[in-house]
Parts: structure tokens; sequence; C-alpha cells
């Protein structure tokens, strides 16, 4: 037996109906995916070339022009909650809350995301093997690889899986808000205790983009893949 012919115009016309729709999410896969995976590799290529970024330095300069005894007593407080004493707490309590709810699909988002993200960081750190800086003398001073940075790679995966979490609530913009005001400061304080390159942190945020949002269209792809003829 023959399939009948599908009539163009009408494929047409419901693809139309479907970026009319959904061209937001074309716009989140080029912005969230598409950019930040181009930014890591393109990181990761200098790094592994063992090329110096120009702006890494300096920077770090600048940001060591600033200390002072509080800031210093901010920065290190920023980076124990990027890490220990925020991210991997809060990692765990999310996880718990959604398996106490029975949102096993989310809860799964939210562990595979967590765990596959240091992972992907112990991993990357081995394989770049880049060294810390040694600029000046650190007051919180690290003894692991630098890129990418494991502090600004965390706290990326538990903003946005956060903000992904509550997008569809009123809770969206204020998560969204905090995120970025969270990932901000746990990035600059590893730049100001002077154990991370900038290009470390931009590389930790490039990277828990990709995963983050790949992890979410893959478990989520009813939302994301164009509905059936």
């Amino acid at each position: 037996m023959h399939e009948a012919p599908v009539d163009s115009r009408s494929e047409a016309a419901g693809l139309r109906r479907w970026l009319a729709h959904n061209a937001w999410r074309l716009v989140w896969l080029f912005v969230g995916v598409l950019l930040p995976l181009a930014g890591f590799v393109s990181l990761a290529d200098e790094i592994h070339e063992a090329e110096a970024f120009h702006f890494d330095d300096a920077l770090l300069w600048k940001m060591h022009a600033l200390a002072s005894p509080g800031l210093n007593n901010f920065f290190v407080l920023m980076s124990k909650l990027g890490y220990q004493w925020g991210v991997i707490p809060v990692d765990v309590l999310i996880v718990v809350v959604l398996l106490v709810m029975r949102r096993w699909r989310k809860a799964a988002f939210a562990t595979t995301a967590f765990v596959g993200s240091a992972l992907l960081n112990l991993g990357s750190k081995q394989i770049f093997q880049r060294e810390r800086p040694g600029l000046w003398e650190s007051v919180a001073p690290e003894s692991t690889f630098s890129f990418p940075s494991g502090h600004a790679m965390g706290s990326m995966t538990l903003a946005l899986t956060v903000v992904l979490l509550l997008w569809n609530t009123r809770w969206r913009w204020p998560a969204l808000c905090a995120a970025a005001t969270f990932t901000g400061l746990v990035g600059l304080a590893r730049v100001y205790l002077g154990v991370h390159y900038p290009s470390d942190i931009l590389g930790g945020w490039c990277a828990a983009l990709v995963w983050v949002l790949g992890v979410y269209m893959v478990m989520f792809r009813r939302r994301w893949s164009l509905p059936a003829p």
C-alpha cells in the first residue's frame, strides 16, 4: 500500500504555527546551548595550546588592588557558599524535597544535573591540568587544577536548575535575579582571591549552561521537539 501524499501547504502552515509559538525555544537553544558551547570550546582550545588570555592577569591584578580585610572576609564567605557551605547542601536538599513531593522526573533532572556537572568538572580538570594563578599568596589557597572552575560550574548548575524548576511559576523572575547575583558573586570571589583566572570562571559557566540545559531538553523533550505530523 502507498502512503497518501503529504499536503505541502498544510505542512508549511503547521511549521509556521509551530515557529510562531516556539520561536523562543530556538532562542534558548542558541543562547543557552550553542553560544556557551562555542565559548567553552574556544577557551578549551586556547588552554590546550597553552595560550595566555590577555585579560586574565590584568583582571586579577585589578581585583587584587581592591583588597581589604573586609572584602577578604566577604569573598571568602562567598567562596564557601559557592561550594561546601551552600551549593552542595542545597543540591542535596532540592533532590530530597522533590523526592518527598514525588516529583520523580524533576528529581531525576536535578540529580543528573548536579552529579553530572561535578563529574564533568573533575574530568575536565584532569584533561586540561591548568595550574592555578600564582600572582600573589591567596588568603584561601587551593591546590587542585584550575580549569574549569568548580565553584563557577557548581554555582551555575545549581542556579540554572532552580530557575528551570521554577520557570512555570510566579517565582521565575526572582529566581533568575537571585541566580545571576549568586553566580556572579561566586565567580568574582574566586578571581578576587586569586585562585582562578577569569577564563576559568567563564569556562565553568559555559560548561554548566550547556550541561544543564542539555539535560533539561532531553528529559523534557516533548517541550522542545517538533510535533508529529
